[in-house]
């Protein structure tokens, strides 16, 4: 496992023992940073039950200002910290021990990039994205990682549906908040 491009491309990344982590294959990580590229600059990030903390430390590679690494394991958290030691991302990050649902409901911070990669088979994409969607920032996305065989989630009230990507197992769902008129330069000028 490494970080794929940006400034520390090339790093190598550890996971976490488990039956419960599954890192993220370079196809699908390349894919959906690819998908969404032109959100990363300067954004704060979430990576909720965040394992190694690949993700995260991929957006932060690619130019995002900041991410948040939470998770409920302290073998996942021993490894996120040792991981971002590796690609030199200590100062733009916070990794918090903490249960995902606890953080998620708890948390007064809006984020323009929200990564939901929970263990497989267990509903928690259901289950997270509504409270998830309530902590993005306008304009910002949601990038869910989930089993090929479970069905979409449903598009949480005001976000809207991007895309969906399949590629073998796994199925990523990218949904995003609509900027306002006002912030989409559509608004009438006087």
């Amino acid at each position: 496992m490494r970080v794929i491009t940006g400034i520390a491309r090339g790093r190598r990344l550890k996971a976490p023992d488990g039956l419960d982590v599954r890192p993220t294959t370079d196809k699908v990580k390349e894919a959906v940073f690819s998908a969404v590229q032109f959100q990363l600059e300067d954004t704060y990030v979430l990576d909720l039950f965040a394992g190694s903390g690949q993700m995260g430390i991929e957006a932060l590679s690619r130019g995002a200002g900041r991410a948040v690494f939470v998770d409920s394991s302290r073998a996942a958290i021993n490894c996120i910290n040792d991981n971002l030691h590796a690609a030199g991302f200590e100062r733009k990050s916070e990794v918090i021990f903490r249960d995902s649902y606890d953080y998620i409901r708890l948390t007064r911070q809006k984020f323009g990039i929200i990564i939901l990669d929970p263990p497989y088979r267990h509903g928690h994409i259901a289950e997270v994205l509504p409270i998830a969607a309530r902590k993005l920032e306008e304009g910002g996305c949601i990038i869910c990682e989930y089993e090929s065989e479970a069905e979409i989630p449903q598009t949480p009230e005001g976000l809207t549906l991007r895309k969906t990507y399949r590629y073998g197992k796994i199925n990523v769902t990218i949904f995003e908040s609509p900027l306002s008129e006002e912030n989409n330069g559509e608004a009438e000028t006087e």
